[in-house]
């Protein structure tokens, strides 16, 4: 009976030891504290790197602003991990596999381009990382998954657009592309030409040409022969549609012309290829001169770097980004899943770049407009 009795004062001790010791544990899980990391890609070097860096200023600019009011929540501040994805799938998914294993991110922003989220978002769903693009716009990142989200339109509204305004509006019946072989730019090509078709449209020629290519004399002269109404030019940069029309002008040919959305977001390009781009066609996902924050944005900016954003229609997207994420985890936490979650929920949420809801396929609510290039300048289209 002693040694029974023994034995239950012993199982009581050490019990309570045991209780005692996990209790005081140092190694327990503690309350979150630290900063709040968030990757960011973008392709920082190529010819997609005109982009980079306006938006890596943006991005740390609203970063700055959420930290100088108290950070994220607790008083966390946002610490943003820069990666190149260098416009490129394989390199985005590497620094994806970094942003994830290494710095131990729940949130990625990017990328910017729609080859580098494409690869970013399998990566990223298996280890229930959120990931929110201020910039990809192919309609192949239509809902591909429950952990992405774009507040950057798709380029099917893009194509469908300009699809709409070259048949009905222009009277164009054959179209030519000289499409870069990119996601970008084939998803712009494949919205487009969707749509140009069934209005009864055709395409008379899609001549597809790989990024580095410098010389497109025969490619210019192949679609000349073919004397089409217009001449899409579909590059993923702007420097590319640069080259591509000046070959155009040293080949005498000024073909009535369709341009993807980096053309006329592109003041330089625009102002140094005035003679060949009058009275091109153009649509971009549309800034809000009237609205509050868009110019808030703009006047933050200029005071900081001392001139205004370019490309200020990413610039809003990439702006509401980090405030987008910044709402999402003092909702939820710093959770991936549970970020992606909120995301998916948002609706009507208002930021420089106006009212943004996102659909349940994980695109916002929204689309482009149309253009035109006058005069060395960028107006609306105006049938």
């Amino acid at each position: 009976m002693k040694n029974i009795i023994w034995l239950v004062i012993v199982v009581v001790i050490i019990g309570g030891l045991v209780w005692w010791g996990t209790a005081n544990d140092s190694t327990a899980p503690a309350a979150e504290t630290g900063p709040v990391k968030i990757g960011v890609i973008t392709p920082s070097t190529g010819d997609a790197a005109v982009y980079a860096e306006p938006a890596r200023r943006i991005i740390q600019m609203a970063a700055d602003e959420i930290n100088a009011i108290g950070g994220v929540v607790d008083g966390r501040l946002i610490e943003l991990i820069f990666e190149d994805g260098k416009c490129i799938g394989q390199d985005a998914a590497n620094a994806a596999q970094k942003l994830i294993n290494v710095d131990g991110v729940e949130v990625i922003l990017g990328g910017l381009c729609s080859s580098e989220t494409l690869a970013v978002v399998p990566i990223a769903e298996a280890a229930k990382v959120a990931v929110l693009s201020f910039g990809a716009s192919s309609p192949k990142l239509t809902g591909i998954s429950p952990y992405f989200v774009r507040n950057y339109p798709s380029d099917s509204t893009q194509g469908s657009v300009l699809a709409n305004i070259a048949y009905t509006d222009k009277g164009y019946k054959k179209i030519a592309f000289i499409q870069e072989q990119t996601d970008y730019a084939l998803g712009i090509n494949n919205a487009f030409t969707e749509v140009f078709t069934q209005l009864g449209g055709t395409i008379v020629a899609n001549e597809q040409f790989p990024t580095e290519t410098s010389d497109f004399r025969s490619i210019v002269s192949k679609v000349k022969a073919l004397n089409p109404d217009a001449v899409f030019v579909d590059t993923q940069t702007p420097a590319v549609s640069a080259r591509v029309l000046t070959q155009m002008k040293q080949l005498g040919w000024k073909p009535k012309l369709l341009v993807a959305d980096i053309v006329p977001g592109d003041p330089k390009t625009v102002s140094e290829n005035k003679d060949m781009l009058e009275g091109t066609l153009g649509a971009e996902f549309g800034v809000g001169t009237s609205n509050a924050k868009f110019n808030a944005m703009i006047a933050a900016y200029k005071a900081r770097f001392g001139e205004e954003p370019p490309y200020q229609g990413y610039a809003q997207t990439e702006y509401d980004s980090v405030y987008l994420v910044r709402d999402a985890i003092a909702a939820v936490g710093y959770d991936g899943t549970k970020v992606a979650e909120w995301l998916h929920t948002v609706k009507d949420w208002q930021g420089a770049a106006g009212s943004v809801t996102i659909g349940a396929n994980g695109d916002p609510v929204t689309g482009h407009r149309a253009e035109v290039i006058m005069d060395g300048k960028v107006i609306p289209y105006v049938k």
